[in-house]
């Protein structure tokens, strides 16, 4: 038996060295050059200390992407979650087409969220977008959507919250399915409507699954990249930036490797400490079945 865990373990030897290799080395890598003003291709920099670090709290920039990715990730899990608890109550009940109507619904999470940004650009852009033009059928006059920082903030939440309803569409589906029918029953037999069989049935027992979806959804609108660089570039000026795409501009763009990679070792501790209060919060609601 002793031989056989053995033998196991070893199988655990090439995942280890791959994580340490794509993960572990870059991380400390990146701590190492956030002392530094390393700009990104020469072979000779210099260790500065800690002034990366003042420099990113004095960084009006920064200051605007950490509020777009507040924005991003709160927004988007509060979007996400809300409509994929109605959707799936909806959709976990029977009825001719519910196949269908799931798989369109969880269709746009397959699509790259790089291309997504793309399609929703032909959407919103001032010059032939498509928006525009159901505006001016109807004798509208167009509107640049994208042009004020705070609408095109609201616009990128709202798709990269349609995008991923899915998700929590199918994590609160399962969850549906997973709640005994006898409280239902018992409840209906006590005379308990519609909507107080939601809030004190369904919800408390769906807590697990609300634990899974939100801190996904949370996560993933704080990491929000791709639908930023399609959809707008981060401007205009940097008025919908996020942390993540603010790093890639700094690092690429402006030739400031050493300070991305600061600006990322606060953003990495700060999705962490935010993350881990969320789950232990969800985590203290959770009922028995």
């Amino acid at each position: 038996m002793k031989k056989r865990i053995d033998t196991i373990n070893l199988f655990y030897v090439p995942a280890l060295v791959l994580f340490a290799l794509f993960v572990i080395y870059p991380f400390f890598k990146g701590v190492y050059l956030s002392f530094t003003n390393w700009n990104g291709y020469s072979r000779s920099f210099k260790m500065i200390g800690l002034k990366n670090y003042v420099n990113l709290f004095k960084d009006k920039n920064v200051h605007r992407a950490f509020a777009n990715t507040l924005v991003y990730g709160v927004g988007s899990t509060v979007i996400q979650n809300a409509l994929g608890v109605l959707l799936a109550v909806f959709l976990n009940k029977k009825f001719r087409g519910r196949s269908l109507v799931r798989t369109v619904i969880y269709l746009p999470v397959m699509i790259a969220p790089l291309i997504m940004g793309y399609v929703m650009y032909f959407f919103f852009n001032y010059n032939r977008g498509a928006i525009n033009d159901v505006l001016k059928l109807f004798g509208a006059a167009p509107v640049d959507w994208l042009a004020s920082g705070n609408r095109a903030v609201f616009i990128l939440t709202l798709v990269n919250s349609l995008q991923f309803v899915g998700i929590s569409m199918v994590i609160y589906l399962a969850g549906l399915q997973n709640i005994p029918s006898m409280y239902y029953e018992a409840a209906e037999i006590d005379g308990i409507g519609v909507k107080q069989r939601f809030f004190y049935i369904t919800l408390p027992l769906l807590m697990p699954a609300i634990t899974s979806s939100v801190t996904l959804n949370l996560i993933g609108g704080l990491k929000l990249f791709d639908v930023i660089s399609a959809l707008t570039g981060g401007g205009p000026g940097y008025d919908t930036h996020s942390l993540s795409t603010l790093i890639h501009k700094y690092y690429f763009g402006g030739e400031r490797a050493g300070y991305a990679s600061a600006i990322g070792l606060v953003f990495f501790v700060f999705i962490m400490f935010v993350s881990n209060i969320v789950v232990k919060a969800l985590q203290r609601r959770q009922v028995e079945l």
